[in-house]
């Protein structure tokens, strides 16, 4: 495992020689945010740096609910009792085996791997909705990867954690534009067209920092940002 900190976000990232996969730490006055939960035996990792940076993780909260972002959820659950975990109302669909698409939504199937009914014993205890805050982190309805995706501002900082909205590893893209070089994101986005509209909204936001779910953290990144929103504009439109 790999951390890198900038001031109160820390990126744990777990292979990240081969198929990078990164959750996040936020740190509070008194206590830790976890975003994501990364793959299934990387509990050990996450714990070991909450008891390095000295606070305790208080909440648990998902960008979406494919498996290397939920992988870890049970067993550290077991381990953190009184922890909070915070998911989309939406993707607590996916999150149950409900993989039905609503009728105002792209009619397209769910892709990339979620959890099959019944494999993970954790109960989500609130619904993630914008407006609210979760610690210092403002929720950002970013629907695309996944129906119900979130991001996650720190009001402090500004720093954009944002899931698969984007990707960094393999080159800067909007979710479901294809990199070859690392191409999983895009075979497991579910709508372009969202993925695009929600690129634009978090790019509004003017962040100070982009970290993502795969890839390094990106400092002063609305250049980069703007390059793949564009590059995506171009591709949607010659498929039209």
């Amino acid at each position: 495992m790999k951390i890198v900190r900038e001031k109160m976000l820390y990126q744990l990232t777990f292979l990240p020689r081969f198929f990078p996969v990164n959750c996040y730490l936020v740190e509070e006055k008194d206590s830790l945010t976890l975003i994501d939960a990364a793959l299934p035996y990387s509990a050990s990792g996450i714990l070991k740096a909450a008891d390095q940076i000295g606070k305790p993780i208080t909440r648990i909260v998902f960008t979406h609910t494919h498996e290397d972002h939920i992988g870890a959820i049970d067993t550290l659950k077991k381990s953190l009792p009184n922890a909070s975990v915070y998911m989309s109302q939406r993707d607590y669909r996916l999150f149950s085996g409900d993989l039905t698409i609503d009728s105002e939504e792209p009619q397209n199937p769910i892709r990339g791997g979620v959890p099959k009914l019944g494999k993970i014993s954790t109960e989500i205890d609130q619904f993630i909705e914008e407006g609210s805050c979760i610690g210092s982190l403002a929720p950002v309805f970013t629907p695309g990867h996944t129906p119900g995706s979130m991001s996650f501002l720190d009001q402090r900082t500004n720093a954009l954690i944002a899931g698969d909205s984007f990707q960094v590893q393999g080159g800067v893209a909007v979710s479901g534009q294809l990199k070859p070089l690392f191409p999983f994101p895009a075979f497991g986005t579910w709508s372009k067209e969202l993925a695009l509209k929600s690129a634009e909204k978090l790019y509004e936001l003017n962040p100070s920092l982009l970290a993502v779910g795969h890839g390094r953290i990106l400092s002063q990144p609305l250049k980069l940002m703007e390059k793949a929103i564009q590059q995506a504009k171009v591709k949607m439109e010659k498929r039209r």
